[in-house]
């Protein structure tokens, strides 16, 4: 490796994860190379990038994006893929050493596979795919040799805080939240919050669905579950502390009492940058932590009435089997239903909350029931908040 560049395909590439992993490839262009680019929609983004990387292979969502992207670009010799297909024939290029998993949602989920199946190393932003698919990930990295390489920056501390010691000695590990922007808004005001004022994070900029639930709290339960299989821990060693700075991102304590922390500056680019350079580390442009600056740094524990939806994560997390699929599911839905103005803020917990509350836990065999149990959440989703929607009228 240390003789050529280390080569990527990133899938999500025009999302906020995807724009800023590119962003650290644009200062360390001798160390890397990308081969391949996977967006949803955003052609135009998309086309700039491909101007910029000349990747050999980029996927879109469907057949009619792709035509959009093949009519900017002209002659430029690119293949151009969409669909499922597409976006696994990107996280499965040959050329490809690292492939950067960033797609939102159960999007992703067959696209990681595919990287992990293929015996590529994964960088792995799409938390979802963890969540849903723990087991399945964790078999077919160890099957095929590839390493997973957390992205989201709780995990990323985790990461570098167990690096080389023995997982017997650890106590509990702590991730962090910032809260998100409801916080400190009275509780009997949370429930008509609008759209606007969810997506006013007050610490990280991230895609729409990502701070709903931030918001909600809903990002650090599913964070929690994809913690259990990353590092192979207990559900009652995990936990969760607010922490409004955003400045110490992971906690682990061991069994003598001894508690590591990893701190950096807000932004996503230095998780980013660790993943990719991993196990080296790099000089980066961004700005030292100044802890003088900072003079405190504050902790506190989740209040599960004001977060009722990281009380509901943490049950599925307990119960294991197939609810983390539905919790999954059902937030997906929700969340798309509220981003949509077609229930509120408030009725996101009840979509959730029914659909646990309706599942028959199962034992997921493989793939197919994954996505079976996926299937009968979504619609049973659906179906619930038309249902909220018509007792309103």
């Amino acid at each position: 490796m240390k003789n050529r560049k280390k080569r990527l395909a990133i899938l999500g590439s025009t999302g906020s994860i995807g724009q800023s992993t590119l962003d650290v490839v644009r200062r360390f262009r001798e160390r890397y190379e990308v081969v391949g680019l996977a967006a949803g929609r955003n052609t135009g983004l998309l086309a700039e990038q491909i101007s910029e990387f000349r990747p050999e292979i980029v996927a879109v969502k469907t057949e009619s994006h792709a035509r959009k992207l093949r009519k900017r670009l002209g002659r430029r010799k690119i293949r151009i893929v969409h669909g499922e297909d597409g976006y696994e024939m990107v996280a499965a290029a040959r050329k490809a050493d690292l492939v950067v998993s960033a797609i939102t949602g159960i999007a992703g989920l067959k696209p990681t596979l595919a990287a992990l199946k293929s015996g590529k190393d994964l960088a792995l932003a799409n938390k979802e795919s963890m969540v849903v698919a723990g087991s399945l990930l964790r078999k077919l990295a160890a099957r095929s040799g590839s390493q997973i390489i957390p992205v989201d920056s709780e995990h990323s501390g985790v990461f570098q805080c167990l690096a080389g010691r023995d997982r017997k000695f650890i106590r509990k590990v702590y991730l962090t939240a910032s809260g998100g922007p409801f916080l400190r808004v009275p509780l009997e005001e949370l429930a008509g919050k609008t759209r606007a004022e969810a997506l006013k994070h007050p610490r990280w900029k991230m895609g729409r669905k990502v701070t709903i639930d931030s918001a909600t709290m809903m990002n650090k339960g599913l964070e929690l579950i994809e913690a259990r299989w990353l590092f192979s821990l207990q559900p009652e060693q995990l936990g969760v502390l607010i922490h409004p700075q955003s400045i110490v991102h992971a906690l682990v304590e061991f069994c003598d009492g001894s508690v590591l922390a990893q701190m950096s500056q807000t932004d996503m680019r230095i998780p980013i940058q660790y993943a990719l350079s991993y196990p080296e580390r790099w000089e980066a442009p961004l700005p030292s932590l100044d802890l003088t600056e900072i003079k405190s740094l504050e902790f506190y524990p989740v209040d599960e009435k004001r977060f009722p939806l990281f009380g509901l994560a943490r049950k599925a997390l307990a119960a294991g089997l197939s609810f983390p699929v539905v919790l999954n599911a059902a937030n997906e839905v929700a969340v798309q239903a509220f981003l949509e103005g077609k229930i509120a803020y408030g009725e996101i917990f009840e979509v959730v909350n029914h659909c646990l509350g309706r599942h028959r836990p199962r034992a997921l065999a493989g793939l197919e029931d994954i996505l079976a149990v996926d299937r009968e959440t979504r619609s049973q989703a659906q179906h619930y908040f038309r249902d909220l929607k018509g007792n309103k009228a």
